[in-house]
């Protein structure tokens, strides 16, 4: 099935509730995004989106007005850092 996600969101939700609304939306956005672009670009677009979170961080920062491309790899960046975090604590 298109689009399909791996992880439902209301999963994701329950699983890491410091995961905020916006961080979640981008996850959806980002992720149908990344699995629409096929096997072959998949790592690509994946780096693309995550090096462009990681600028817009940085302007935001320095004070620079996001576009929502901007905001949107920002949010998908906070929600794996939330994701990777919560799983890499010691149990």
């Amino acid at each position: 099935m298109p689009n399909e996600l791996p992880v439902d969101p209301d999963r994701l939700r329950r699983e890491f509730p410091e995961l905020s609304d916006a961080d979640v939306d981008a996850y959806i956005t980002v992720t149908r995004r990344i699995l629409d672009a096929g096997v072959k670009d998949r790592a690509r677009v994946t780096r693309e989106v995550v090096e462009g979170g990681r600028k817009a961080r940085e302007r935001g920062k320095a004070g620079a007005s996001l576009s929502p491309e901007d905001t949107l790899s920002s949010h998908y960046l906070d929600a794996v850092e939330k994701m990777q975090r919560s799983t890499s604590r010691p149990r």
